[in-house]
């Protein structure tokens, strides 16, 4: 099943595709919902941001080659991460499919994607065993973990680098069948393959985060999690479209503005 959240007729709703139309709901996949006789076509209505998530958290370096190569860039040797360990992003820097990637005027020129697989927490869970923790999932969707590096490596947090506004699309929808070690990831920029992995090839999988946060942390519906990204990104100027596919799930577009230009 495919979950949109959209807007049409200026309101925000719920929906379930089917074919090249969307299905209106009341409520929600996470609370509950009903099928209305609501119908429209997807080209017909504004994607929004597949869930406005409670907490936003986000795996680093989850990645052998972009541990490995991001290290080269900086003269190190690389250390891959022992631990499952999650950050935070900001709600602020959301934004959906198809809308742009603003750049502001006084950042660099390594302006970079990151594609990342998204988990998408659909019941609240606490000290949820590996084992089980999949099962805490609603579905899944797509996240692109737009990073400004000079900023990154920079400034003492990373609250310009990967939290400026609009620096964060999500989307397109949430796919809840999904089956994750067949899925691969495809990162576009104007229409030529810039990078292509295997969405499972983490250092540590979907699982072992969600149950080792679970231990300290309560998830709740709505609650995401990006999951890193491989490879090395390569940079984003203005009036460039950046694509981000994974294998049963979709593609997320959005371009490119700077500001200024």
């Amino acid at each position: 099943m495919r979950w949109l959240r959209y807007e049409a007729d200026g309101r925000e709703s719920y929906g379930i595709i089917e074919g090249d139309a969307v299905v209106e709901v009341k409520g929600d996949p996470f609370a509950g919902y009903e099928r209305t006789a609501t119908r429209r076509k997807l080209d017909a209505v504004k994607f929004l941001v597949p869930v406005v998530p409670k907490t936003f958290y986000a795996a680093g370096l989850n990645y052998a080659e972009h541990v490995t190569e991001m290290a080269k860039k900086r003269g190190e040797e690389p250390k891959l991460p022992p631990e499952a360990d999650v950050g935070y992003r900001a709600n602020n820097a959301l934004i959906a499919h198809g809308e742009n990637i603003v750049i502001p005027k006084d950042a660099g020129e390594l302006v970079q994607y990151e594609g990342e697989l998204v988990a998408v927490i659909g019941k609240q869970v606490k000290h949820i065993s590996e084992k089980d923790a999949l099962s805490c999932v609603l579905g899944w969707t797509i996240g692109n973990d737009m990073s400004e590096r000079t900023w990154q490596r920079g400034d003492r947090t990373l609250w310009r680098a990967k939290n400026t506004d609009t620096f964060k699309p999500m989307g397109p929808w949430i796919e809840t069948e999904f089956d994750l070690d067949a899925a691969e990831t495809t990162v576009k920029v104007n229409g030529r393959v810039t990078d292509h992995f295997r969405t499972n090839h983490m250092i540590h999988g979907v699982a072992k985060f969600i149950s080792r946060m679970s231990q300290y942390l309560t998830l709740y519906p709505g609650d995401v999690v990006w999951m890193g990204t491989e490879g090395t990104p390569a940079n984003l100027k203005h009036g460039d479209v950046c694509e981000i596919e994974i294998t049963g799930i979709g593609t997320l577009r959005n371009p490119l503005v700077r500001v200024g230009m």
